[in-house]
């Protein structure tokens, strides 16, 4: 079954639909590779889902284990390269500041972040640094 129909709309701008809720999204190319960059870019999108599968599993992870899940706010920098033109690394920080986790269910976050399925996605040659701050 699809999961996502896409069409061009020009000027290097894609909407795309999620065809089971109905949700659409529009990428723009970046402003250093002949776009606008008015919109997310692909590459940016790759970034997000890579943060959001992160603070997702967390969630999970949590929800499965009986561990309250208050709260979490994440960045992540998207590092381009060229030869051939990528995404070359990324920077995530996740800020758990707000949850009362032991130093033991704290490495099993992490570990369980580590290990979302965007992460098991990505090509190996992307650099990832993820910084987990709790105060």
């Amino acid at each position: 079954m699809k999961t996502i129909s896409s069409s061009y709309l020009g000027d290097l701008r894609i909407s795309s639909t999620h065809l089971k809720s109905g949700n659409t999204l529009e990428t723009d190319a970046p402003v250093d590779n002949n776009g606008k960059g008015t919109r997310f870019s692909p590459t940016d999108l790759l970034a997000a889902a890579y943060l959001n599968c992160m603070i997702t599993i967390i969630g999970i992870y949590c929800e499965q284990n009986g561990l309250t899940f208050e709260k979490c706010e994440g960045d992540v920098e998207k590092v381009m390269i060229d030869n051939p033109r990528r995404v070359g690394k990324l920077n995530i920080s996740l800020d758990l500041s707000s949850n009362d986790w032991n130093d033991k269910e704290k490495r099993r976050v992490q570990n369980a972040a580590k290990n979302c399925p965007v992460a098991k996605s990505v090509a190996p040659e992307i650099e990832v640094n993820i910084e987990f701050i709790y105060s």
